[in-house]
């Protein structure tokens, strides 16, 4: 005895017309549809053109804000030529570039510099590398740890810069300016001896590298700053050595003014001498709020659920004192966390960027 959903589907019948159904069919009433249309029928369509710069000389060139949108870019085989990107994309490639100054917005993936050499630079990225590369100065902003390999001469600091679009473009890519990893580097063909890269002074300035552009290039109308104190990265003393032994830790907690309150704390913090050392924004599950915070877990957990942190670590003679004074009178009213005094303030600083290095991959 047969199973009814075993019979076999009656076959159709052929269409008759084609021709006719190619170019559109028929509805009910005789009047003829329009072809089904498809995304990718519809996508625009894209240039390589558009998004290679190749072969330059001499010349003042790259891309304005919304031009590239999210998209891969490659630069390759310039020599003397400043290069902006003042726009957000998916990945960056730099291959065979000489005596060039380069600034890129921000990087979603990776930027991968190869046989380049004296090139001076300002990077925002999730990864950033480098192979068969010598003299480089780099401005960085990196959410992991920078990478060389096979290159020598390699001098880094932190990113400093401004444009009016940065901030929504940083977004776009998916970085927080408090993830900068830009002095923990990795040489990953260390040479016996020798030091591949080192960090730039403290007083060094990007103006020094990398020149704004020319008011009479196509970048005239974008409203660019170097200045430390209008850069959208907090400007941090990352692994040079610290002057004082004594460091606090102060964290914001998310909230519709968590960025301004940590600006704000910065500005309050470096008026009165102290100086950042380092930052990280970063999500915190229960179990770890027990294991940074311990004794104070239990009246944070519920903070800690409402998004990322936002940690700073400042350093300078008092600063602890300093940090909780700013505390009751600049964030009265908002959620924070301060070491209680300098005796705990060490265990507060490592247990949580012990913490936040794990979670981020470093």
């Amino acid at each position: 005895m047969g199973c009814f959903y075993s019979k076999k589907p009656r076959r159709k019948s052929p269409d008759k017309h084609p021709a006719v159904a190619s170019e559109g069919s028929h509805n009910n009433s005789g009047n003829q549809e329009e072809p089904k249309q498809y995304s990718w029928d519809k996508r625009e369509k894209v240039d390589p053109k558009d998004f290679t710069l190749s072969g330059l000389k001499d010349v003042t060139d790259g891309r304005l804000p919304e031009k590239l949108n999210g998209q891969q870019f490659v630069i390759q085989e310039c020599e003397n030529c400043n290069i902006y990107v003042f726009d957000h994309s998916a990945t960056v490639t730099i291959d065979d570039c000489v005596n060039c100054r380069i600034v890129l917005g921000p990087v979603k993936g990776s930027v991968f510099f190869r046989n380049c050499r004296d090139v001076k630079c300002v990077v925002a990225c999730q990864q950033f590398r480098t192979r068969d590369c010598k003299k480089m100065d780099v401005f960085l902003c990196c959410a992991t740890q920078p990478i060389i390999e096979s290159s020598t001469g390699m001098k880094f600091g932190c990113f400093q810069y401004y444009y009016p679009e940065l901030a929504f473009h940083f977004k776009d890519a998916g970085l927080s300016i408090f993830n900068n990893n830009w002095s923990n580097i990795h040489d990953f063909t260390p040479i016996s001896g020798e030091n591949n890269w080192s960090l730039m002074s403290e007083d060094t300035t990007v103006l020094e590298h990398v020149p704004l552009p020319d008011p009479e290039s196509e970048f005239k109308g974008v409203r660019v700053s170097a200045d430390k104190n209008r850069s959208i990265v907090p400007l941090t003393k990352g692994g040079r050595r610290k002057e004082s032994e004594e460091s606090c830790l102060f964290i914001f907690f998310a909230g519709d003014y968590t960025t301004a309150n940590a600006r704000k704390l910065i500005d309050e913090a470096t008026a009165k001498g102290f100086v950042l050392i380092q930052t990280k924004e970063v999500s915190m599950r229960p179990e770890d709020v027990n294991r940074v915070f311990q004794n104070s877990a239990e009246e944070l957990t519920e903070w800690t659920a409402k998004g990322p942190v936002v940690a700073l670590e400042l350093n300078g003679d008092g600063v602890v004192e300093a940090c909780r004074i700013i505390a009751n009178e600049v964030f009265k009213g908002t959620k924070v966390f301060v070491s209680e005094n300098n005796n705990s303030a060490q265990q507060d600083i490592d247990n949580f960027f012990n913490f936040a290095d794990m979670q981020l991959g470093l």
